[in-house]
Order: structure tokens, then sequence, then C-alpha cells
């Protein structure tokens, strides 16, 4: 039997409370001479926490600090980043907090995310942060010269590549990220949030290209299935968003999105057609129930669909239907039943077009099904 793992609770910080927290320590250096070995950080949601500081060395103009990110029981791929920050004196620009990005902070190269084309991907929350806890111990060095913080990731070029980054046009690194500074274990709250920001990027190269459509995909697979049936598209119009629907269609209502395609197999479009818009295997199971009626409705035998209601995968009622020769119009009747869903009076409506495409395990299309 396997075993189920049981999931921790610890909670941990995110990118931007690490790099406030580094920031906050180099600027200590420059105020008294030596970077401390703790500081002391305001969160962005209010809370003070103590965060253990690194490599502190600094002299008379400026200082260098590093905290090391825990990410706590979340399974983050920037757990254990080495958030830095150098931090130098400006001469003769009082009052003056500029903000950069070094080594392994990705770099924004598409509109669409609320940040400058060209600079560093520091999310609007974390700037804010870092900028806070600069002033608030920077005393009287910004009466008459400015303070440049340079935030940098060692290992940030290599962590980049385990997230959808280059997919948003962030090149180079990672992004520095997080609205309370605090990460909840198991949230996958970072990914989320790069669905929304994947939304949000399809839109804007959607408005500069003329169209206005967006292709959600559950995983790799079906996002190179789909890449197939819409060539047409550039790849920024492309967001795998995993389990998070719910987001990606709120978001792409929110950024005017005439479009939406999704590309799926039979088990995450099962939960999505029986109502899921979170679809994550822990938040509800699958309703075989409602498979055997579509498999009922295209004629199966009466046999095959209790057989497919008594089973808990779908997998299995996508095996059955083969069996009977019935592959291609069961995943139809199922792609119709998610456009039914979706389209529904209390759901989505007629805010966008809805165009479901269906495919194998093998990545080979067998169905689609579009909204009037």
């Amino acid at each position: 039997m396997e075993k189920t793992v049981k999931r921790g609770t610890r909670t941990g910080f995110t990118t931007g409370a690490c790099s406030a927290a580094a920031a906050r320590a180099a600027v200590l250096g420059l105020v008294y001479g030596a970077v401390p070995e703790t500081v002391e950080s305001l969160l962005p949601n209010g809370k003070v926490v103590n965060f253990e500081v690194h490599d502190g060395r600094c002299d008379a103009s400026s200082a260098h600090a590093m905290v090391i990110k825990d990410a706590g029981d979340d399974p983050d791929c920037t757990d254990k980043a080495h958030l830095t920050a150098d931090v130098r004196l400006l001469p003769g620009q009082p009052g003056v907090v500029l903000l950069r990005g070094g080594f392994g902070v990705g770099t924004v190269t598409m509109p669409g995310l609320g940040l400058a084309v060209g600079g560093p991907a520091i999310n609007p929350v974390p700037r804010r942060n870092i900028e806070e806890n600069v002033r608030a111990v920077a005393q009287g060095l910004l009466d008459d010269q400015g303070i440049e913080v340079t935030i940098s990731v060692p290992q940030g070029l290599d962590m980049a590549k385990k997230t959808l980054n280059a997919r948003l046009g962030i090149l180079g690194g990672i992004s520095i990220l997080g609205t309370t500074g605090i990460v909840k274990p198991y949230s996958t709250s970072a990914y989320r949030a790069s669905v929304v920001q994947g939304v949000e990027v399809a839109a804007a190269i959607g408005r500069d290209r003329g169209h206005s459509v967006v292709v959600l995909t559950t995983g790799g697979r079906t996002e190179q299935f789909v890449m197939r049936e819409r060539p047409e598209l550039p790849s920024a119009s492309f967001v795998q968003m995993g389990d998070f629907l719910r987001y990606a269609l709120d978001t792409a209502v929110k950024q005017g999105l005439r479009e939406v395609v999704i590309g799926g197999m039979v088990g995450k479009l099962t939960k999505i057609a029986q109502g899921e818009t979170i679809t994550h295997a822990n938040r509800a199971e699958v309703d075989t129930g409602l498979l055997a009626e579509l498999a009922s409705s295209i004629g199966a035998p009466a046999d095959e669909c209790a057989a497919i209601a008594a089973n808990v995968t779908a997998r299995f009622a996508a095996e059955r239907m083969e069996a009977l020769g019935l592959l291609n119009e069961f995943h139809t009747a199922l792609a119709n039943k998610v456009v039914s869903t979706l389209t529904a009076p209390d759901r989505y409506g007629d805010k966008f077009h809805l165009h479901v495409l269906v495919c194998d395990f093998d990545g080979h299309k067998i169905a689609e099904a579009q909204s009037t």
C-alpha cells in the first residue's frame, strides 16, 4: 500500500522579504560600520521578523549582506536561495533610494507584468518593502546623499529554469516576489501568481498583435499538443495553468480576453466538467458517475457504465471507451460538458468564446468542442 506523506505546516519567507532583510542589514552596516549578524525586518503584512544575516561586510561607502531563503514546508524551487544586497552611497542625491537588479534577478522583456520592460523582475510590493526597510534605518544618511540597493541571487539563473519566467519574458534569473512576506506551506502561491502573470502577459501581447486569446493547459504535454493545433499564436499566449483554472479564467475576464482555449486530458477535464476550478488531486475526487453518464449518452452498454461509475479514475473510463471503439465520441461528450459547465450563467456565461481541445496520453488530438 502506498504511504501517505504528511505535509508540514511550517511557514517560510518570500524572496521579497529576504531581499528586504538583506538590504536593511547592509544599510545598518553603512550606519554603524558593521553589518549585524541578525536583523529585525518589517514584512509587507506589518509583522517584524528576525533574520539571520550572512557574509556581512562594509566600508565607508558600501556594504554587503545576504539572507538565505527558508521556504518552510513549501516545495519552492527558490528555497535556500541566497538573497543578496549590495548597497552604496550616492553622493549629491539626497533622499534617493535606487533599486537595481543584479546577477540572478530576472530582467523584464515583455509588457503586461506591471513592471518596466528592461528593468529588474522585482514586483511592486517587494520594491516598496525593500525601500521601506532601507529608509527605516538609513537615519541621517539620506539627508545629503542617496543609497543604491542592488539585489542579486547567485543561484538565480539555475533556479529560473524551474519556473515559468522565460515564458513570461523574464530572462536571466528569478523574480523577487511576495505580497505578505510569508510563504504558506503547500499554498503554491508562487506558481499561482505566475499563472495570473502569464494570462496578463498573453493579454498584453494580444493587444499589441491583434489577437485577444489565451491558451490554458494543464502541463507540458498538453501545451505542446495545443501549440501544434494553434501554431499561429506566439508562445506568450500559452499559459501552463496547472491546477489553477479559476485564477486563470478570472484574470482572462479581467483583462478582457475574448477567446480562451483549454487543452487537457481526461482527468483534469473531468474535474472541470464537474465544476471544479481548482483541480488539485487533494481538492476533489474525480466524479466517475459523471463519466458513466457521458458514456451512457453515447450508447455504451449499461454494464460498462456501471464499471466506470464503480472505478475511481478517469483513465479507466477512457480505456474502456477505447476498447469499445467510442474513444472520440466519449471525449467529445466530455469536451462539450466542460464547455456547458464553464459557460453556464452562474459561471462565466458569454464573457469569452471557449474552445476545448482534448488529447490522449500520448499527446494526440482526439476531440474538441466550442461555445456558440
